[in-house]
């Protein structure tokens, strides 16, 4: 009995400890690969992004639906900035540059492009499944499930972001490319 009280005690001693402690701010796990939206219409590829690469972007990768009836490619029409509307739905830029949180999730801002608005998202690795939670302003939210893909559909788009026969980024968050330095010459070597 007297065991079982010291136990007991040790484990209360830490347990208020832990709770008067600040937290520790949890490292997101990162959510960078292709997932397949809950409602099976989309495949969204997330990756790294920006500058430093500190940021995590989402690109719409494969479309169950990627034209219309006339068979026409979807455009992002909606879109408030006019200069995006002639953009095809597949392969532009959804999720924007979301940044590491405390709380251990990723924040920011998802594009719909239905009605051209953007939304508070965070999202987050559980287990083998991505969460993503959307709100609207901040009361109404809503989280759905995706699930990680590791196959090719006919249609997906599978090459590097920026490049051919792969997603287009919006330009505040395209990588940089290297350059080489001004000072460098060409030497022509004669035999």
């Amino acid at each position: 009995m007297l065991m079982f009280r010291r136990i007991m005690c040790a484990a209360l001693a830490a347990g208020w400890v832990a709770a008067a402690s600040p937290g520790i701010a949890a490292t997101p796990v990162d959510p960078s690969g292709t997932w397949l939206t809950e409602d099976g219409r989309a495949r969204i590829r997330i990756e790294r992004c920006g500058p430093k690469l500190e940021h995590i972007c989402g690109y719409i990768v494969w479309m169950r639906a990627p034209v219309g009836a006339k068979r026409e490619q979807l455009l992002d029409q909606q879109n408030p900035d006019v200069t995006k509307r002639s953009r095809p739905l597949l392969g532009h830029q959804l999720i924007m540059g979301l940044a590491p949180s405390p709380d251990g999730v990723f924040i920011g801002q998802i594009y719909n492009a239905e009605n051209g608005k953007s939304y508070e998202i965070s999202l987050w690795r559980e287990t083998r499944d991505l969460k993503v939670k959307g709100c609207l302003l901040s009361v109404l939210c809503s989280t759905q499930t995706w699930s990680q893909t590791v196959d090719a559909l006919p249609g997906q788009l599978v090459g590097m972001t920026g490049d051919f026969n792969g997603p287009k980024p919006d330009a505040e968050w395209t990588r940089p490319v290297a350059k080489p330095p001004s000072s460098a010459k060409i030497v022509k070597v004669v035999k």
